[in-house]
């Protein structure tokens, strides 16, 4: 039953895409000026019907309708209510119908909201949208149907992999699913640009609204992902530069370079071709690391599928994708010439972006490489943080700098002359950077010339605020809260990177180790039968040998029915001044258990560092609606 609707909505959703194609072809051959009232409820039927099709499968799932293949091989009957919902997106069919659902949403909603813009540029980019919305329904009909059915039907259902039963990774695929596919209409719009001739400041305003709600949940989804990795893959990191988590970073570094592109071609009506192509750039590595995560070439705990015929599809629409976008661009862009002053705000914003797209490429070749060594030569390597180290964090510490700078400098010529105040913040960031080496009698002159760096730009970022507050200058509360959540967020790194503690023992039942002022006591062993795992908990006791303070520590060794699986939970106490994070397992069966035991410094401010940066995308959307 439900399977029939679910297939019944997605061949309707189908046939209104080619119905707004053929309307949409058919008004801008008539020029009429204005879009009629059928787009309109084309758009609206397709929403409907697409949205619709997305709440039978989590009807599916709610209900464990194991006629359903999609249901019966990522849910069971005793998994919670809130992971079988989630259970929806967690695997590949489900997550690619959420993935045309964003497509479907943004295509609507930019029709809706883009009423004062120029038709023609309107009705090619919402062409443009649904060949690209066709593109991934076709692929979800013919190849990976969520709706397809299994017989006879099963009484029970495999069951989603037990590390992604987890609120925070509930929410981390929709979040980058927005920003991922929120690009397709800056993409759409790029192309309606050059084919209509709607560009400039004009073309500008239309898309900054978009580039910034999709940076905001890109940036969102990326630190979720972070936090549940810090706390459940039990490594005490939070960003492993694994190749799935780049496919995401990949995207968010080019969307970074596009926002502060957008706002030179706002003020200045230049750099309109960048633009272009960083609208092109962006959905296209969204595109690319789809790609890369479906077609199963990438090895992670992330990545959702493992079959060649699904890469093949995304990887013949993706070159399509390109070289038609390429071709309109190249035929349709006229070649102007603009004329930079290099002591200005504009040449700033360009560094930026050359900055930007170093990081891009950066990463980029560090994920794909491996690939193409193991199809070459059939040698398996692998890219690690030592290679990401070594090449961006030197290059972060001038980024940084400019970055305090570049907002000092006016547009056109810059009159900005005050430099003593730049050299006093600069002695002061040396000055704190002598107080931490002091404090934690450790000293790295990268780490230090990357403290420094990032000290001046909270600095002179707060100064900025200061500046705000008092109305001594104009209010760019966006710039001020991302350019402060950025600076923040190197610094906690770079503390936390330097100063972490890890131990690593063996303990049984009733034994103490105790190193560097600190005692852990293994106090006892406490099995839970839960509703769809047992636990093996296990209590520790970690007592400060300074001021004699003690804590609980309680991580667990989890046993899931289905799927049958083990998971090491871990512990964590959370400080302002640090984490104290412990992780065990057991060795072969024995009385002994490994114990992993971290001292992790300003944690908590890593992640209020990236929120204030997600605050910053927030503040500034709000300030575009103004």
């Amino acid at each position: 039953m439900l399977s029939s609707i679910g297939n019944i909505l997605i061949i309707f959703t189908i046939i209104l895409s080619f119905l707004l194609i053929y309307y949409s072809i058919y008004f801008l051959k008539n020029d009429s000026g204005i879009i009629p009232r059928k787009i309109y409820l084309f758009s609206l039927y397709q929403i409907t019907f697409s949205v619709i099709s997305f709440f039978t499968l989590v009807a599916g799932f709610i209900v464990s309708d194991f006629s359903l293949i999609t249901v019966f091989q990522n849910s069971h009957t005793l998994k919670p209510l809130f992971y079988k919902i989630s259970g929806t997106w967690g695997n590949h069919e489900g997550s690619l119908l959420l993935w045309v659902n964003v497509l479907i949403i943004f295509s609507y909603l930019f029709l809706i909201y883009g009423k004062k813009y120029n038709v023609s540029y309107r009705l090619y980019t919402l062409i443009c949208q649904n060949i690209l919305i066709l593109g991934f329904l076709f692929f979800l009909l013919l190849n990976s149907n969520p709706f397809g059915i299994i017989l006879p039907t099963p009484k029970e259902g495999l069951g989603l992999n037990p590390i992604l039963q987890d609120p925070a990774l509930a929410v981390h695929p929709p979040l980058l699913y927005i920003g991922f596919v929120g690009s397709s209409v800056y993409f759409s719009a790029a192309i309606g640009s050059l084919l209509s001739g709607f560009r400039g400041q004009s073309f500008a305003n239309s898309v900054k609204p978009w580039v910034t709600i999709s940076w905001t949940f890109q940036t969102a989804g990326i630190i979720v992902g972070s936090i549940w990795a810090y706390y459940e893959l039990g490594w005490g990191g939070f960003w492993f530069w694994d190749p799935v988590e780049n496919a995401s970073l990949l995207p968010w570094f080019s969307m970074t370079a596009l926002m502060h592109s957008i706002i030179v071609l706002e003020k200045r009506d230049t750099l309109y071709p960048w633009v272009i192509i960083l609208c092109l750039m962006t959905f296209t590595l969204s595109v690319t690391g789809t790609f890369l995560v479906r077609s199963g070439i990438l090895n992670s705990v992330h990545t959702f599928a493992n079959d060649p015929a699904r890469g093949l599809y995304i990887l013949i629409f993706l070159v399509i994708m390109v070289f038609s976008a390429l071709i309109i661009f190249f035929t349709k862009y006229k070649k102007k010439n603009y004329n930079l002053n290099i002591d200005s705000k504009e040449t700033f914003m360009l560094v930026n972006n050359w900055f930007m797209v170093f990081y891009l490429f950066t990463v980029l070749i560090g994920t794909v490489y491996p690939i193409f060594t193991d199809i070459i030569g059939q040698n398996k390597i692998s890219v690690g943080p030592p290679f990401y180290n070594l090449v961006i964090i030197p290059i972060v510490i001038p980024f940084l700098l400019i970055m305090a700078i570049a907002p000092k400098y006016r547009w056109l010529k810059n009159n900005y002359k005050n430099f003593k105040i730049l050299v006093a913040l600069l002695i002061a960031s040396i000055s704190i950077n002598i107080l931490i080496n002091y404090y934690f009698k450790s000293y790295s002159l990268l780490s230090s010339l990357i403290i420094i760096s990032s000290i001046f730009l909270i600095l002179n970022t707060s100064i900025d605020l200061f500046k705000t507050l008092t109305k001594k200058m104009s209010f760019d509360s966006p710039r001020i809260f991302s350019h402060l959540g950025f600076g923040l967020l190197v610094f906690f790194i770079s503390i936390n990177f330097n100063y972490s503690e890890e131990y690593d023992f063996n303990l049984r039942v009733g034994e103490k180790k105790t190193f560097n002022n600190t005692s852990v006591f293994f106090e006892s062993l406490k099995l839970n039968d839960e509703k769809n795992y047992k636990a093996i908990v296990g209590t520790f006791n970690i007592l400060n040998l300074n001021n004699l303070s003690n804590i609980n520590l309680k991580p667990e060794i989890r046993i899931y029915k289905q799927k049958e699986s083990v998971t090491y939970e871990t512990s964590i106490r959370t400080r302002l001044s640090h984490d104290l994070y412990l992780t065990m397992s057991n060795i072969n069966q024995s009385e002994f258990y490994n114990i992993k035991f971290q001292k992790k410094p300003f944690m908590i401010w890593i992640w209020f560092s990236a929120l204030m940066i997600v605050l910053g995308g927030c503040l500034r959307f709000y300030k575009n609606e103004k």
